[in-house]
């Protein structure tokens, strides 16, 4: 055997220091930025005739809905819009097992509980893209600069005004609705691929 590769570690032994799965997230990664806008959320106030928690008795206690609603921003972020690969990346991601603190719905959780609780997710993820934009975390181009000069705009499409404001929040959640559109399809698609099987 060539004894000039990397050693490997055994699988199977334990260590002595144990690492943490904070430890593997980076402080500028952005589930870091869903986990604090989650925080700031007051679910009691999000809960007037929006979010209905589940008063069954019988089973297994819900899942908490600030966790679900870290899953569900995660997949809008990274486009992953199946739920059965939602429940599959909740088991090997790494990001998603530090984000839901190794939570692991099933894809029928995750599907109900986008299907249940459809205002709640509009308006969330609506303050959360706009707040992004705020924050010039997304919809932005890349730009380089190579020391030209160039020309400052001022012009009036530049400027936003309440009514421009107003239609951008507009076209915002109708791109939501889309979203949540696609997400029931989806979701039907695949249901029926199981009635088939």
């Amino acid at each position: 055997m060539n004894k000039s590769y990397r050693k490997t570690e055994n699988r199977a032994q334990f260590s002595l220091f144990i690492d943490h799965l904070d430890q593997h997230i980076s402080d500028t990664n952005p589930v870091r930025a869903i986990d604090a806008y989650i925080d700031t959320l007051n679910f009691d106030q999000l809960a007037v005739g929006v979010y209905k928690p589940s008063s069954s008795l019988r089973g297994q206690p819900a899942y908490n809905p600030a966790d679900l609603l870290r899953l569900y921003l995660y997949g809008y972020l990274n486009g992953i819009r199946s739920s059965r690969k939602l429940e599959k990346e909740c088991r090997r991601n790494i990001e998603l097992m530090w984000l839901i603190k190794h939570q692991r719905p099933s894809y029928k959780t995750i599907a109900n509980f986008r299907k249940d609780h459809h205002k709640l997710l509009i308006r969330v993820n609506r303050d959360f893209i706009l707040l992004c934009k705020q924050l010039d975390l997304v919809g932005g181009e890349l730009i380089a600069i190579d020391g030209s000069f160039f020309h400052g705009n001022a012009s009036k499409q530049s400027i936003l005004t309440k009514n421009r404001l107003t239609q951008q929040i507009k076209a915002v959640e109708q791109k939501i609705q889309d979203y949540h559109a696609m997400l029931d399809a989806l979701d039907n698609e695949e249901s029926e691929a199981d009635n088939l099987d």
